[in-house]
């Protein structure tokens, strides 16, 4: 009991550089104070004392604003920070190393009896907010959104926002990010900010056309060295750089600024 409580109050010091002694910790985080609570709850639930867990999980959300259903099964180092909103429901099952931040709803979307609420993987961070509304599960460290809305099940180490929640990164994005990036910098173009989690529509436009053209590239180069092999010698030419000049006549709020200009 009092490892996991160690345990418990470390994984808030990991998690909220706010936080300065374990007194402080232990006194005034209604998150540690909702998690002993259900701790609680939870054993009374299991030996089929179901008032006296129900009746000890309101007492909770009185002195908590944190609402955790004792029939919820939650893992080690769980971490609610700040913690007002929180509304786990009873068939949730939260694994080891989680966050939430406040006004995050682990809810259902059926009123059958039955798992009806989601599964929450390793690592997995809940931006404030976010609503993860149903029986799927949201695999091992993947990242929510705030305010994100997320009605179906969602791959390890994917990022979802919006709403209805839309995967914008998904594991193994950092390689092809760094081709685009390598196409841009073939190119002469700046493609400081492109990224798969940016919402402008114009941004993505340009990753997919920077994608494509890096397997257009890709494509060529085989050719090439084909050609090299045979004795034909037309592959040499450098790519134009983009210049300045060539978007003159461009409104000026339409030109993609820089990284320096981003930074000043």
């Amino acid at each position: 009991m009092f490892k996991q409580l160690r345990e418990d109050i470390g994984s808030v010091f990991d998690r909220d550089p706010a936080a300065r002694n374990a007194f402080e910790v232990l006194t005034n985080y209604p998150g540690l104070h909702a998690l002993l609570f259900h701790r609680i709850n939870h054993k009374l639930w299991k030996l089929g004392l179901k008032w006296l867990a129900r009746t000890g999980s309101t007492v909770s959300r009185w002195l908590t604003g944190v609402e955790i259903h004792p029939g919820a099964r939650i893992g080690r180092r769980f971490f609610i920070d700040h913690g007002m909103g929180v509304v786990i429901g009873e068939t949730a099952e939260i694994g080891d190393d989680v966050t939430l931040y406040h006004g995050v709803t682990l809810g259902g979307t059926s009123w059958n009896k039955g798992k009806r609420h989601p599964t929450l993987g390793r690592g997995v961070v809940v931006g404030a907010g976010a609503k993860i509304l149903g029986p799927f599960l949201v695999g091992d460290d993947a990242r929510i959104g705030s305010n994100a809305v997320v009605t179906k099940e969602v791959p390890a180490g994917a990022t979802v926002v919006g709403i209805p929640g839309r995967i914008v990164r998904r594991q193994g994005d950092e390689e092809k990010e760094a081709q685009i990036k390598q196409m841009a910098k073939k190119l002469g173009f700046d493609a400081y900010g492109v990224t798969s989690e940016l919402p402008d529509p114009v941004a993505h436009s340009i990753k997919a056309l920077l994608n494509h053209m890096q397997a257009v590239d890709n494509k060529i180069d085989t050719i090439c060295k084909a050609m090299e092999e045979m004795g034909v010698d037309n592959c040499s030419e450098q790519l134009p750089k983009l210049k300045s000049e060539d978007f003159e006549g461009v409104e000026e709020d339409q030109v993609i600024p820089s990284k320096n200009e981003l930074k000043s």
